[in-house]
């Protein structure tokens, strides 16, 4: 199946355990996670909708961070550049 140009890749399930991890660190606050998703992204190519990560954040921790659910949070924060 091609993806198209406007289109958010599907992350491995080993790319999305990583940042799953990362996010749920003990030590860190939702600005600290925000910025972990918003790298995350921008080290893969894409930019962000900066209004709605902090609100992806919380619906990634109140989802208990299944692959599709987070494929779909950063689906809808992810700009295609």
């Amino acid at each position: 199946m091609t993806r198209r140009p406007d289109q958010v890749e599907q992350f491995s399930l080993t790319d999305l355990a990583n940042l799953r991890s990362n996010l749920i660190h003990a030590s860190i606050d939702n600005r600290q996670a925000a910025e972990i998703l918003t790298l995350f992204l921008v080290g893969r190519g894409y930019g962000v909708d900066s209004e709605k990560v902090p609100e992806a954040v919380i619906r990634l921790e109140r989802l208990a961070a299944s692959p599709e659910s987070m494929q779909a949070e950063i689906e809808r924060v992810a700009m295609v550049m």
